[in-house]
């Protein structure tokens, strides 16, 4: 009896659950085709699917700044000054005023009312980004966006008093139908969309609008321009799939539903194809601008009387200030953070000497160069005894050597205090990335030349030739500590200018030339070249 009881209830249950299911799936079924049936009535009368007159119908409409990167130039300027100015990274902040609504970064207050005054205390302000946002009037076309940047200078016994100098002011006009701005920085321009090369600092940022689907494309553009749906996020939406999602090609002035082979374009070329300019877009890669990648690993001290090697903060920044100011952007990743395993930033083992010859670099590039990074970064390496870029893999000079023991530095260069010690160090980094961009001695006779220190005679004939050529790339002047730089060629008879001869796409290439074990400098016979003759003060093979 019981049983037949739980039986009978069992299937109670389950026909009730069928029942459910039954009324639930017809209730969806005419509830999708309802909508279904709206949609075609509103093409079958040709009613629009969308306002395309309205600029932000589904969000309630503001602008958005971030600054995302400040940086000071005046490094170089206090590392060749004697003294310890170079130990006091400079102090600054910024101000906004967004349709005259102004927001001050050094002025920080909590909720309960607490309030402090933090500045920027730093060269470099990289991953320490800022967000500021500014409530719109609905459906308002335009905002006025001014930013500026404020150097705090110090005097007085202990800096106990002090002004506040502007230094950089950009004026932006942002449209909100396409989310384009115009003003001092705009698309196209010399230094790059988002990017702002002033005098005294150099300055990233990005503008946008609250975005339903939030890909950052405007509503405006997506139903009058792109044609895409904006309730749904295109950031990975790749509609032609040529390896680009729309967002991006959006941004940079490309037609989505147009194939373009990303792959292989590089319209700024600097080594990196659009396909990768879009991987970077996180590390301000910007297919329009010139831009150098490094992935540096330092190593451990191996003695008692040493120190680690590391490519110090200093000579870094000397070295991204000489690009800048030929309008190229070096980002150097000591370990940047949310990056790859082995991304950067290591301490490798210590070993005395790293050799060329014996490409002991294969061991690190294979186990400590991210594979993520390899053919959009060059790979340094910071060792104790080192010198070289050479090629790890193939033939392709991508992987550098440097050394920073303390008798090369101290010893043999000269460098006593630690200030001439990172000028050396920058030096030195600079000279074997002027290999990884195709100056060598095959092509450039002034180039890791020593016949100087063979005689006199040799020294003299030597500066008659190559006197004028001040540059990090000539052995002569490589630790001249009042240079610490590539030549512009205006320095005279027998100058050339390194920067008119760099090739940034050099080091994803096998070279020419094959620097086997037996190599012999300058190696002209191995490539076929003849030696680079001067007249009226230019090279010509």
């Amino acid at each position: 009896m019981y049983l037949r009881y739980k039986q009978k209830l069992i299937i109670g249950v389950t026909l009730l659950i069928v029942a459910v299911l039954i009324i639930s799936s017809t209730f969806v079924y005419f509830e999708y085709y309802a909508e279904k049936s709206a949609d075609d009535d509103e093409r079958e009368t040709g009613e629009p699917l969308y306002d395309y007159e309205a600029i932000s119908p589904y969000v309630n409409q503001a602008v958005i700044i971030e600054i995302e990167r400040i940086r000071h130039r005046g490094i170089i300027d206090a590392m060749m000054s004697s003294g310890r100015s170079w130990k006091s990274p400079p102090q600054f902040y910024f101000i906004t005023n967004m349709d005259d609504q102004e927001y001050i970064s050094k002025d920080v207050a909590a909720a309960g009312g607490a309030s402090n005054e933090e500045l920027f205390n730093t060269w470099d302000s990289m991953f320490i980004e800022n967000k500021i946002v500014r409530d719109a009037e609905e459906e308002q076309e335009k905002s006025t966006i001014n930013l500026k940047i404020m150097e705090r200078k110090t005097s007085g016994l202990l800096g106990r008093r002090h002004t506040d100098q502007e230094e950089l002011s950009i004026d932006l006009t942002y449209d909100y139908k396409t989310g384009r701005w115009e003003g001092d920085d705009h698309m196209n321009d010399s230094d790059g969309y988002g990017h702002v090369l002033g005098d005294t600092f150099e300055v990233w940022f990005n503008v946008y609008q609250t975005d339903y689907d939030g890909d950052g494309i405007p509503y405006w553009t997506e139903v009058n321009v792109l044609g895409t749906d904006p309730k749904i996020d295109d950031t990975h939406n790749d509609h032609d799939g040529d390896g680009c999602p729309t967002v991006w090609e959006w941004k940079w002035g490309y037609n989505h539903t147009s194939y373009d082979n990303h792959s292989t374009l590089d319209p700024d070329q600097d080594g990196l194809e659009n396909v990768e300019e879009y991987i970077m877009q996180k590390y301000f890669a910007n297919p329009y601008h010139q831009e150098i990648y490094i992935e540096v690993d330092g190593m451990e001290k191996g003695k008692l009387l040493d120190w680690d090697h590391v490519f110090w903060m200093e000579s870094q920044q000397i070295m991204i200030e000489r690009f800048a100011e030929h309008s190229i952007s070096i980002f150097i990743n000591d370990g940047w953070p949310g990056g790859p395993t082995n991304g950067g930033g290591e301490l490798l083992p210590y070993y005395d000497t790293i050799s060329q010859d014996s490409g002991m670099m294969l061991q690190f590039y294979e186990h400590h160069f991210a594979d993520e990074h390899k053919g959009i970064y060059r790979y340094i390496v910071i060792g104790n005894n080192a010198g070289f870029c050479h090629p790890a893999k193939y033939n392709r000079y991508d992987s550098m050597a440097v050394g920073t023991s303390i008798n090369k530095l101290v010893t043999k260069r000269g460098a006593f205090t630690p200030r001439t010690q990172r000028l050396a160090l920058a030096a030195g980094v600079m000279h074997e990335l002027g290999h990884s961009l195709g100056i060598g001695p095959w092509n450039l006779g002034g180039n890791d030349n020593i016949s100087f220190i063979t005689s006199r005679d040799a020294k003299a004939e030597y500066l008659e030739e190559w006197g004028n050529y001040k540059s990090v790339m000539n052995y002569y002047y490589i630790w001249d500590k009042t240079i610490v730089d590539y030549s512009d060629g205006s320095n005279g008879l027998g100058d050339v200018s390194d920067w008119e001869m760099f090739n940034l796409t050099y080091f994803q290439n096998d070279a020419k030339v094959v620097e086997d074990p037996g190599f012999e400098l300058p190696g002209f016979e191995e490539i076929g070249f003849v030696k680079y003759m001067y007249y009226n003060g230019r090279f010509d093979s």
